[in-house]
């Protein structure tokens, strides 16, 4: 896949998480923050579920031969949108979008550089860190 697409296809990715905030912040303020984060996961597994088995190829005895540790996103997944849920209503959207963008790019520095969870290594230098302050300073202007 072209680099250019794969950046649009990031770029997309990311604001849909944005709406997906914009959007689970009332709703569960409406039916309760568990129960929109559970409506979000019953869409989406309902949609994964139609997808695959329009997919080919696809083998889920594969999945359960993998490392269990490979499966902790599916702890994380939930933990993540309850937050989204709870702290959008509170500081809104674009504090929250930033905080966890803080939060992602300083982890994925110290994933990359240590080469953890299979990635590659890439060592953390001072533009990294550099856009990592940037990040910092957007999310303090924004507040």
């Amino acid at each position: 896949m072209p680099p250019l697409t794969i950046l649009l296809l990031v770029l997309c990715a990311g604001m849909g998480l944005s709406v997906e905030a914009g959007l689970l912040g009332p709703l569960g303020e409406q039916v309760g923050h568990l129960s929109a984060t559970l409506s979000i996961f019953l869409v989406g597994g309902l949609l994964l579920s139609l997808a695959m088995v329009f997919s080919r190829g696809v083998s889920l005895g594969t999945l359960f031969r993998q490392p269990r540790w490979q499966l902790i996103g599916g702890l994380l997944g939930p933990i993540y949108v309850v937050v989204l849920t709870v702290t959008t209503p509170l500081v809104g959207v674009g504090i929250t979008m930033v905080g966890i963008l803080f939060g992602q790019v300083g982890a994925s520095l110290v994933i990359d550089h240590f080469g953890w969870l299979g990635s590659e290594r890439r060592a953390i230098d001072g533009y990294r860190v550099g856009a990592l302050v940037l990040i910092l300073a957007a999310l303090w202007l924004i507040h």
